[in-house]
C-alpha cells in the first residue's frame, strides 16, 4: 500500500498530540499515524492526500487554505532535495524532515505562520 502524504505533514506528524479540526480529522490523524509506523512507501504530495481526507478546509478535493499548505509542501520538499510526485519509505521520509528540518531549527520558518504552531513549540 502506498499512501499519499504531503510533504509538509512529515512535521505534522513529529508534533501531533491528538487535537485537530475536528474529532474525525483527529481521529484520520491518529489511524495514518498508526499506518505509517509500520514504514510505507509514500507518495509527496504538494495538495490533498490521505489526511487531508477529514479535513473541514478539504471542500471537493481542493484545499481551501491551499497557497499557505502548498507553500509549505514546496519549502520541505527543497530543504528535503525532494519532489512531488516521489515515492520514499516513510521512515526515510521521516528521517530526512527530522535531520534536515526540525532538529536544524528549519521548521519555524518554514511554517511559523500555522494555527497549530504553538503546539509544536512544546
Amino acid at each position: 500500500m502506498v499512501y499519499r502524504i504531503r510533504a509538509h505533514h512529515g512535521m505534522c506528524f513529529s508534533f501531533f498530540k491528538g487535537m485537530g479540526y475536528s474529532g474525525d480529522f483527529t481521529e484520520n490523524m491518529w489511524a495514518m499515524k498508526k499506518k505509517l509506523a509500520e514504514n510505507p512507501e509514500v507518495e509527496l504530495l504538494c495538495g490533498v492526500d490521505d489526511v487531508c481526507v477529514r479535513c473541514p478546509n478539504n471542500e471537493g478535493g481542493i484545499c481551501i487554505s491551499g497557497g499557505k499548505a502548498e507553500s509549505y509542501d514546496r519549502q520541505v520538499l527543497e530543504r528535503c532535495n525532494l519532489s512531488c510526485g516521489m515515492r520514499i519509505g516513510w521512515n526515510d521520509f521521516e528521517k530526512l524532515v527530522r535531520e534536515l528540518i526540525i532538529d536544524a531549527g528549519e521548521r519555524e520558518k518554514i511554517c511559523g505562520n500555522c494555527q497549530w504552531n504553538e503546539f509544536c513549540k512544546s
